[in-house]
């Protein structure tokens, strides 16, 4: 059995102030960093006491922060991989959101989506984007660890998803997985017949503690 717990960073500092996050390294606000306790919390309720636990997360400083906060409670080493960085928007990056929404082109309903030229300078393709998440999660995935904590970005969540659930990267062009800022994602892979299963997709039931 093998399980994996996929969080979304919790609230950064780019939420608040309304610009356009990518491979901006903004950071957790107060709000974000109590969230991040929060979810270390939920994730030692299930996860079982003296089960091997290993640790990857995005390099940017709001994923890193929060994995800081898992890493405390569970004693073990964060793996940083820049693979796990949410999408590039380019030359969008720190700019307030109304900039990039006047110049991004969205990509058609019919036709080649992968790799759609969004009409922002420097922004990934979304072909570009699920590549280096598909090879982070093969990285990840050749550990036998039976608990695996993966910290990333609501945007990258998709890929990490749509690689777990073995969808073909061609194919990933209509993939949306959404899910909230400081959520757990579980996905699971039993013994037997070795299916991948998506139990639960944003879950943020946790964040009940941390606003209370």
């Amino acid at each position: 059995m093998r399980t994996l717990h996929v969080v979304t960073h919790p609230e950064a500092t780019h939420h608040v102030e309304g610009v356009v996050g990518g491979w901006h390294d903004s950071r957790l606000t107060p709000a974000g960093v109590r969230t991040a306790s929060a979810i270390a919390r939920a994730l030692r309720t299930r996860i079982p006491h003296g089960a091997e636990v290993e640790l990857f997360s995005s390099d940017l400083q709001r994923t890193a922060q929060t994995a800081a906060e898992v890493a405390e409670l569970f004693g073990v080493e964060p793996v940083l991989d820049r693979r796990l960085r949410e999408k590039s928007y380019g030359e969008a990056e720190g700019r307030p959101q109304e900039w990039l929404d006047r110049r991004f082109v969205p990509p058609p309903a019919v036709g080649e989506r992968m790799d759609h030229d969004e009409g922002v300078q420097g922004a990934e393709t979304k072909a570009t984007w699920a590549l280096r998440i598909y090879a982070a999660m093969d990285d990840i995935l050749r550990s036998p660890c039976e608990h695996q904590i993966i910290v990333t970005h609501g945007g990258s969540l998709t890929c990490v998803v749509a690689s777990w659930i073995k969808m073909p990267i061609e194919a990933a062009g209509y993939a949306g997985f959404r899910a909230p800022s400081g959520s757990i994602t579980t996905l699971r892979e039993d013994d037997f017949f070795h299916n991948r299963q998506v139990v639960s997709l944003g879950d943020t039931r946790h964040l009940d503690s941390a606003h209370g």
